[in-house]
């Protein structure tokens, strides 16, 4: 199963770059990631928000591996406990489909992109950065997979 998140938004700040690169490091036993940014859509004085959007959601949709499992990160979607995403893991990893976790750009994602989704997963009722998310989301796969392997990591 490879398992690639793909986010909206380049060049993250070094301290999120820093605690990704952490969090993949000590994954690469148990879940190998492949991070792929997707170029913002184009904002500024007189650009069409909607366009952007768009745009973005154009590209993630030509970035998603034919026959993968999509998880769109989307306030409007489910929330899960630790536990419940290890759950998942599971699921998934029993299922033997690749994996594809998405993340939105400032905006959201485009209606296409949550309409491929086969599930959407809600960090909670906050307003993250989207750079903040992958560092969230990278942290959570790895406790999720601790669980899993029966790790003393999280501590319920």
């Amino acid at each position: 199963m490879r398992t690639r998140i793909l986010s909206v938004g380049e060049r993250m700040p070094a301290w999120v770059a820093d605690g990704y690169a952490e969090y993949e490091k000590r994954l690469s036993r148990d879940l190998k990631l492949e991070l792929i940014e997707i170029p913002l859509g184009g904002r500024g004085k007189g650009r069409d928000p909607a366009r952007a959007i768009a745009e973005e959601g154009a590209a993630v949709l030509a970035a998603i591996p034919r026959d993968a499992h999509v998880v769109a990160l989307d306030g409007r979607g489910k929330a899960w406990s630790s536990e419940d995403l290890a759950q998942q893991l599971a699921h998934w990893r029993m299922a033997g489909r690749d994996l594809v976790f998405l993340i939105g750009g400032p905006d959201g994602h485009a209606a296409e992109v949550l309409a491929r989704a086969d599930q959407r997963w809600s960090l909670g009722p906050l307003t993250l950065p989207h750079m903040l998310v992958r560092l969230v989301l990278v942290e959570q796969l790895y406790r999720a997979a601790t669980i899993v392997a029966g790790h003393p990591y999280h501590r319920a």
